[in-house]
């Protein structure tokens, strides 16, 4: 059976977060959305699942079952269990939700959790789902947590080939997942590029229109990526590797590929962080310049009112005895003065740039 696998001992565990294009539609109850039986890559209308299963073991080729799940609770999930026979540990999983992300085996069968991501365009803010899937001998269930990233899609790319489906089997399927995953990865990377440009413009722009909430937010959503994305990268790095529960040469080298787009998604993350940082700080400096240059202008404005205030002051202390009280010139003399303190004043705040 091409894309089989050997036992093997659990991989390292890796944790993260994903994208996805929303708004396809699926059938069903809201516990099964969909399943079917693939034999030789050819869609089949799934009828009892412990004689189907049967059925499929039986046969020497790579024809499997898969059952889509959305949200089921221990009651529900119990059937598909009874039948199936998965390991206990990652039926708590997958039930329970909100899992870090892993890729983890056990026995002959494989379990992955993933954080499904959407970016929101309005917001520019990250959405987050979870997507587990277990992947073991003639059989695949996928458990989808959230509205982000029906799977729906992905099934029917695969339907539309049934040559790759025959010959890559269940383990097909977990490689159309992940692959889907990083495609999604790699647009929100544009889209995260695009937001960071605007920041950058905003900040070291001719007007600085920057706001501090924008760039917090901005880098809480980046933070947000990282999360999913760079913990996949062992584990998908484990799945294309010799020592990994892959048999298929072909598909080891398709894990390669996706692992490749998913370190250059990563490399762009770290970058992005970095930069955003920098703006922040660059942010803050030119706040405290700002600040400086309006409390030096406030000082000089104050200096140059405190000498009409201070003579003011002096002439306003009702004594008799000033000889410029007797003398007509007195008044506008040291009105004058005032004057001419203030233009002394406001041409050496002008000079030394604190006007």
């Amino acid at each position: 059976m091409t894309g089989s696998r050997r036992g093997w001992r659990s991989s390292p565990v890796s944790r993260s977060h994903w994208v996805w294009p929303a708004g396809s539609s699926t059938r069903g109850d809201p516990l099964i959305v969909d399943r079917a039986v693939y034999r030789k890559g050819i869609r089949h209308e799934c009828g009892d699942l412990s004689d189907d299963l049967a059925a499929i073991r039986a046969s020497e080729g790579s024809d499997f079952l898969w059952i889509g799940l959305k949200d089921p609770t221990d009651a529900e999930f119990a059937d598909v269990d009874q039948e199936l026979g998965l390991h206990p540990l990652a039926v708590e999983d997958a039930v329970s939700g909100r899992q870090r992300v892993k890729v983890e085996g056990y026995g002959s069968t494989i379990f992955a959790a993933l954080k499904t991501l959407a970016y929101v365009e309005e917001t520019s803010d990250i959405e987050t789902g979870e997507i587990m899937i277990f992947v073991g001998d003639g059989f695949v269930v996928t458990v989808r947590r959230g509205d982000v990233a029906p799977l729906t899609p992905v099934r029917r790319i695969l339907e539309a080939s049934p040559e790759r489906l025959a010959e890559q089997g269940p383990d097909g399927v977990l490689h159309a997942v992940l692959d889907a995953v990083v495609d999604t990865y790699l647009e929100i990377d544009l889209e995260v590029a695009a937001d960071l440009d605007e920041i950058e413009e905003s900040v070291f722009g001719s007007n600085d229109t920057a706001h501090s909430g924008a760039i917090y937010r901005l880098k809480r959503e980046v933070l947000e990526f990282r999360r999913a994305a760079a913990p996949l990268t062992p584990a998908v790095a484990w799945l294309s590797s010799a020592e990994g529960p892959i048999e298929s040469g072909e598909l080891q080298l398709r894990f390669r590929d996706v692992g490749d787009h998913l370190l250059r998604v990563t490399d762009h993350i770290e970058t992005y962080d970095r930069l955003l940082g920098d703006i922040f700080n660059a942010h803050l400096a030119q706040i405290s310049i700002q600040q400086n240059n309006d409390m030096r202008k406030i000082s000089a404005w104050v200096a140059m009112a405190a000498v009409p205030t201070m003579v003011a002051g002096v002439y306003g202390m009702n004594f008799e005895d000033m000889p410029e009280l007797h003398w007509s010139f007195g008044y506008p003399l040291v009105v004058a003065l005032m004057a001419l303190a203030c233009i002394f004043l406001y041409r050496a705040f002008r000079r030394s740039g604190w006007l």
